[in-house]
């Protein structure tokens, strides 16, 4: 792979498009992703990839599972490794990634490491769940009057810590929005309350844009004892603003309703 110049003349010339696969329902990925995945002669996809996008593999691609939930092996190291190897013995490979791939993705990680032996690449841009979650719960991320701007941000760092923007985006008007960040719901309730936006509403959408669903809202300091209640896991999303207070009735409705039978 050094010497690079016999490569090159290959065709079709090696290329990696990194495409987004979108938020969970397989119906709102793009025309031009749909396009990508047709033209693969081998597509390495995620875990929150729809297995439905498949369907759209000529006969001949090889689809590859690189998922990294807990218990999987795929290391990042070892699927840019592997793009690069199918690219060259194959031609085109999509790197078919839930969401969008600049959006918490690394997709431009695999970019980066692809150009450097060669290969032609390409993004596609796909719906993320960052803002996706909340509108299929019927959240507008901003409304006239209340919010100013949305921020999203990651919960967990790389290092395991929770991230300090978070300290920050308290301290203004901003609706945030919290992707990787249910295994911290303590850690972002408590800080929600040091910073004085305990009682701000908030929701966790897990399975966003999905047939399976569920939303769950409480006021931000209740963020953990509410997911507790309610069974929600990942993949989920967190959403902590008063633009909350704008889903759907029936969900605060329920919500009144426990509070009351509880102080009975």
């Amino acid at each position: 792979m050094k010497n690079l110049s016999h490569f090159r003349t290959l065709e079709p010339h090696p290329k990696l498009s990194v495409v987004g696969a979108g938020p969970g329902d397989p119906e709102l990925i793009t025309l031009k992703a749909i396009n990508a995945i047709v033209s693969a002669q081998a597509v390495l996809y995620d875990a929150l990839v729809d297995k439905s996008l498949l369907d759209h593999c000529s006969p001949t691609c090889e689809q590859i599972y690189v998922g990294k939930r807990a218990g999987e092996s795929h290391s990042q190291e070892a699927i840019n490794k592997l793009i690069v190897e199918k690219a060259y013995a194959l031609g085109h490979v999509v790197r078919l990634k839930g969401g969008d791939p600049f959006v918490f993705g690394r997709g431009q990680e695999e970019i980066e490491y692809a150009r450097e032996f060669g290969l032609l690449t390409d993004y596609i841009p796909g719906i993320s769940s960052s803002y996706a979650a909340a509108g299929s719960a019927e959240i507008p991320l901003t409304i006239r009057g209340v919010n100013e701007s949305f921020w999203v941000m990651t919960g967990t760092k790389s290092d395991g810590s929770l991230t300090a923007d978070l300290a920050l985006g308290l301290q203004s008007s901003a609706t945030l929005v919290i992707l990787m960040g249910m295994n911290k719901l303590k850690e972002i309730a408590d800080l929600c309350q040091k910073y004085g936006k305990g009682n701000v509403s908030a929701a966790i959408i897990q399975n966003g844009t999905m047939k399976n669903q569920r939303i769950g809202v409480s006021s931000a300091a209740e963020l953990a004892s509410m997911a507790s209640k309610e069974g929600l896991t990942n993949p989920a999303v967190i959403v902590i603003g008063e633009v909350v207070r704008h889903a759907k009735p029936e969900l605060w409705q329920q919500i009144t309703k426990i509070s009351k039978e509880n102080e009975q």
